[in-house]
């Protein structure tokens, strides 16, 4: 008597390929002709299968290397990235065969979401909109974006103050706060401004926070001769630049982890923060890193 194992082999939804291999597992206790009746297959079929199944696998070197940067990059790389990491190894590889090798073996990037507001209205000036979802930049410290996101952590709060060069994507400065205070963003500002000399016409976008009507934060800028610019009201497109790092930043660090505390998720944000101004790769800067880029564009 054929054991239960051979009857899934005869539904529609099972292919050649797992049927010869059910049969070819069974055939040492049970007759192979008893074997494929069952499995409504053709002996010249399973032998093309078996045939097929014993070559080598042509893909088993690229796999491996696809599953060395995936696990390396904690699952943060999707396919994209993970070609343009196998092209800088010196390796010609066709994105859509990444993807087809990552969905053999399972491998799936992170997913993204959401973020705090600090808009409560008119409390000090609006400035224009100078940036205009323009967010290219011809050199550094041409034009700087800002925002602040918030984390929520054994039932207390963290807020991250970060400003980011559009020129390579790069961290510039950042400040973290338990509290969504005025210092928080002047600190952050005061070490983004003591690292410019002499660069001309830079401009800083936010959106319509309160933190940025404020006069003080106005004068700020205006000491150091930065133009304000400022998104339309609820238009979080307006700074989308921005709004991409907060979530990269959330689904590629903070989703990923359990934290039991604001003094561990304060280390591991610094953490991450080197790690993307450093190692991480943009696709947009020929797959090099913000710093990488930027220090490799000055020589």
């Amino acid at each position: 008597r054929l054991p239960k194992k051979v009857g899934r082999v005869e539904g529609a939804a099972t292919t050649a390929k797992e049927k010869a291999l059910i049969v070819k597992q069974l055939r040492s206790r049970f007759s192979l002709c008893a074997l494929l009746t069952l499995a409504g297959l053709a002996r010249s079929t399973f032998y093309y299968q078996v045939q097929v199944q014993s070559r080598p696998d042509p893909d088993a070197a690229l796999k491996q290397e696809v599953e060395r940067i995936y696990h390396e990059e904690r699952g943060l790389y999707g396919a994209r990235r993970i070609t343009a990491v196998i092209r800088n190894s010196g390796t010609l590889v066709n994105k859509k065969v990444v993807e087809r090798l990552m969905a053999e073996l399972g491998l799936r990037s992170v997913v993204r979401p959401k973020k705090y507001r600090s808009y409560k209205g008119t409390v000090g000036k609006i400035a224009p909109n100078l940036l205009e979802r323009n967010f290219t930049a011809q050199r550094p410290n041409q034009k700087w974006v800002t925002d602040v996101t918030e984390f929520k952590v054994a039932n207390r709060k963290l807020y991250l103050s970060p400003v980011m060069d559009l020129y390579n994507g790069e961290i510039v400065a950042y400040e973290l706060s338990t509290r969504p205070c005025f210092e928080l963003v002047t600190s952050m500002l005061d070490k983004a401004l003591q690292q410019l000399q002499d660069e001309p016409k830079l401009v800083m976008h936010s959106d319509q926070g309160w933190q940025y009507q404020h006069a003080q934060y106005r004068q700020k800028l205006a000491v150091k001769g930065v133009k304000q610019s400022m998104s339309r009201k609820g238009n979080c497109l307006d700074n989308a630049a921005m709004e991409s790092f907060f979530g990269t930043l959330k689904s590629e660090f903070f989703y990923l982890k359990r934290f039991e505390s604001i003094e561990e998720l304060t280390a591991g944000l610094e953490e991450y923060i080197r790690y993307y101004n450093h190692d991480r790769i943009k696709l947009k800067l020929g797959g090099l890193s913000p710093v990488k880029y930027r220090t490799q564009a000055a020589s």
